[in-house]
């Protein structure tokens, strides 16, 4: 890890995604932090215009800066969505400086936008691990599991009425079974075992009185007659 003086107002850290620039001191917004540089690539010389590395600054179509040397401090800025810095381009000059574009405290990581192209060719198919893309996919994460919750609840709650709605009807289905069996219990009150009786009267029409009476009239017949030699 390269030395830093102490009178700069930043310092190299573990940081999320492996090392990167915090702040010792104060920044002020619009204060210029540090230079990005390195040596300076043409691109129409073939051996420098094949260079490729995570670190190369491009200034003008034909002029970029390779900052991979170890002494471009400037190399461990991280990018981030929603910065506290940014680039000041000074294609001119051949020179870029990171600026702050609010106010940073000690300890605050010190981070600028890439870019629309980095972040497609090296950011996007890994997926940004700066601080506002982490808040914003613990926060879908968190609605994602609060949506499973509610999903988990509103089925939970249409079985727990659905099983209600089934006990009631079963709970009907016995009552009116109940009732059906009271009925028939008084229908067939009257009726004797051998099923010849019901309520008092002969299952053939008959009253029970009128067969006691034949019953009556057949005792009172004089004995018959006997021969006498």
């Amino acid at each position: 890890m390269p030395t830093i003086s102490s009178n700069k107002p930043y310092r190299v850290g573990r940081s999320r995604t492996g090392l990167g620039l915090f702040a010792t001191k104060p920044i002020k917004k619009g204060d210029k932090i540090i230079r990005y540089f390195g040596p300076i690539l043409d691109s129409k010389k073939k051996d420098e215009d094949e260079i490729e590395n995570k670190y190369l600054f491009e200034l003008t179509n034909r002029w970029t800066i390779d900052g991979s040397i170890r002494e471009n401090i400037a190399r461990y800025i991280n990018h981030s969505c929603q910065p506290n810095a940014e680039s000041d381009v000074r294609p001119r000059k051949r020179k870029v400086f990171i600026r702050a574009i609010k106010n940073i405290e000690p300890g605050d990581e010190i981070n600028y936008d890439y870019g629309t192209d980095y972040f497609k060719a090296y950011l996007k198919p890994i997926g940004c691990k700066c601080d506002s893309c982490e808040r914003k996919r613990k926060k879908q994460r968190a609605e994602a599991r609060a949506e499973r919750q509610r999903l988990k609840e509103k089925a939970e709650r249409k079985a727990k009425r659905k099983a209600e709605k089934l006990a009631k009807e079963r709970s009907k289905e016995r009552a009116k079974a109940k009732a059906n069996g009271a009925k028939t219990s008084a229908k067939t009150n009257g009726v004797k075992a051998n099923g010849k009786m019901l309520n008092g009267k002969h299952l053939n029409g008959h009253s029970l009185t009128s067969v006691s009476g034949r019953k009556s009239a057949t005792s009172k017949r004089a004995p018959a007659r006997t021969l006498q030699a």
